[in-house]
Parts: C-alpha cells; sequence; structure tokens
C-alpha cells in the first residue's frame, strides 16, 4: 500500500513539472574553433510554459561526478523543477578526465555561460540575471569559470554563485596533503604541478567583486568537502560578512537529489536569493 502511494506521488510530481516546463534538448554550445573532442558536448535549455511578460531569470546547472563522471540527461527533473517556478535553466554536459584536465572543463564551462548571455534571451530569459549553480565537481567547476580572472569572464555579469556541496574549493590545500595519483584521474585532471593546483582553486581569486554567495554544505558529507567549504567562507567573509552557509542533515547525493522533489525548501531559498540580489543589480 505505501510503495503504490508513492509511486502516485512520483507520478503527479513528475506531471506537474512536465506540464510546468518545456525541454530544449542537445544545443550545441562550443564555437567551431573549440569542437575538437571526438563528441563536442551540448547542453539542455528548461524552459517555463507559462509565459511571462518580463524576461526572467536563468541558472546554470554544473553537474558533478568526481570531474570523471556524470552527464546532463541524469538532472532533467531539476531542470523543469527551477523552470517550473520560472526560472530557465540550462545545464550542460563537459568534457570528463582522463579525456579533459581541470582547465579544459572549467573552459567549457565558460563557453556555456557566453552562449548562454548571447542566445538565452530566445527563450525569454534576462541575459542580465544569470546565475552559476553546481554540485560537487560541477560546483567548482562554475565558481572557477566565473572567478578566475583568466577566463575572461566579467563577474559583474554573474548575479549570484550557488554552491550545492561543492568540492575543489581549495585543491592546493587538498593535494598537498593527497598528491594526486591515477586513482580517478587525478593526475590527469589535477597534474603534478602545484602551480595548477592553487589556478585551479576558486578561493584564490576572492575579491571585493566577486558575486554574491548562497552556499549549501550537507553535515554528514566528506570531510574534504566541509574542511574546503569552511576554509572558502573564512576567506570569503572579508567581501561577503553576511554569508553564513546553510546546513543540511545530509550526505553528499541527497545533497543533490533533493532537487528532483517540486516541494524542496531549496526552491524557495534559491529564488528568494535571486530577487534579492536583482533588487541590487544597477
Amino acid at each position: 500500500m505505501r510503495f503504490s502511494f508513492f509511486i502516485i506521488v512520483l507520478l503527479n510530481a513528475f506531471l506537474l513539472v512536465n506540464c510546468g516546463s518545456k525541454k530544449n534538448t542537445d544545443i550545441s554550445y562550443l564555437n567551431s574553433t573549440e569542437k575538437n573532442t571526438a563528441k563536442p558536448p551540448q547542453l539542455n535549455v528548461f524552459v517555463p510554459r507559462k509565459s511571462s511578460l518580463t524576461p526572467v531569470p536563468i541558472i546554470i546547472f554544473v553537474h558533478g561526478g568526481n570531474w570523471n563522471s556524470g552527464r546532463k540527461g541524469t538532472y532533467d527533473l531539476l531542470g523543469r523543477n527551477f523552470a517550473s517556478k520560472g526560472v530557465i535553466t540550462v545545464i550542460p554536459d563537459y568534457t570528463l578526465s582522463p579525456e579533459a584536465s581541470y582547465d579544459d572543463m572549467a573552459r567549457q564551462i565558460v563557453s556555456v555561460i557566453q552562449w548562454t548571455k548571447k542566445n538565452i534571451s530566445q527563450y525569454n530569459g534576462n541575459p542580465n540575471s544569470i546565475y552559476i549553480t553546481g554540485h560537487s565537481a560541477g560546483g567548482h567547476l562554475g565558481a572557477l569559470a566565473v572567478m578566475n580572472p583568466k577566463y575572461g569572464i566579467d563577474s559583474g555579469t554573474i548575479a549570484g554563485i550557488i554552491l550545492n556541496d561543492a568540492a575543489g574549493l581549495d585543491m592546493k590545500n587538498y593535494l598537498e596533503g593527497n598528491p594526486p595519483t591515477e586513482k580517478d584521474d587525478y593526475l590527469a585532471t589535477w597534474t603534478s604541478n602545484p602551480e595548477q593546483w592553487k589556478d585551479a582553486s576558486p578561493i584564490y581569486f576572492l575579491n571585493k567583486k566577486t558575486p554574491p554567495f548562497l552556499i549549501y554544505v550537507g553535515d554528514k558529507t566528506y570531510n574534504s568537502i566541509k574542511i574546503a567549504n569552511s576554509r572558502f567562507v573564512t576567506a570569503l567573509q572579508p567581501f561577503q560578512p553576511d554569508v553564513t552557509p546553510i546546513r543540511l542533515n545530509k550526505k553528499h547525493v541527497p545533497m543533490v537529489l533533493q532537487y528532483f522533489s517540486p516541494w524542496s525548501n531549496r526552491f524557495d531559498e534559491i529564488i528568494a536569493f535571486m530577487k534579492l540580489h536583482n533588487k541590487k543589480k544597477p
């Protein structure tokens, strides 16, 4: 009986988000000179079905997977849930390790941001209201693409960054204590060069122009993630003293699975964060 009830709830949720959103599938975002991989990554765009008289905000979600696994299609429910609540959602694939390093991946996320700025108005999105989010490795890549100045993203054009149990925020500190090996393709991802580890770490690029942060951390997540987020928040607070991480009684994977439910409190929190910082934009 309970199992049948659970299935009915899931079906109702699925119908709810499908009726409230439209999925645009497998859109190329790399320019012709960047398409040097066997299968260039693409992105999906989830758009609210309910029309709006004014352009709506956009969230770019970067999936996790330890930099060597994961795919955009796993997160359709996340995209549909945000879209059904009036937020256009862009979910890209990116080339994974060992075929790509952190730098290659970050550059592809930069291309996603650039594509979004250029094209999102076609979907009634507001290119001046772009937020970046990601879970685990995706949080790292999204933050790094915006924050490392070598990638050329004007931080003033990003309305906010939302970290969901983000890994890799201080890879220099982590790899100094845990030098990369072939395990998990870490040598391919990070190289053996400590200067590259620093270049890969968002914590070293914080400044007064850094976009506002909303940060989630699981109380039951990996210790390395807890340490990195603690170090990151400490380094962030001189510039954003009001930032306090939202701690949830969850393990690492459930931190993203919660977005598969349309009733998660995270949607209200994130939309409130968007409204707050839209008001502050000139």
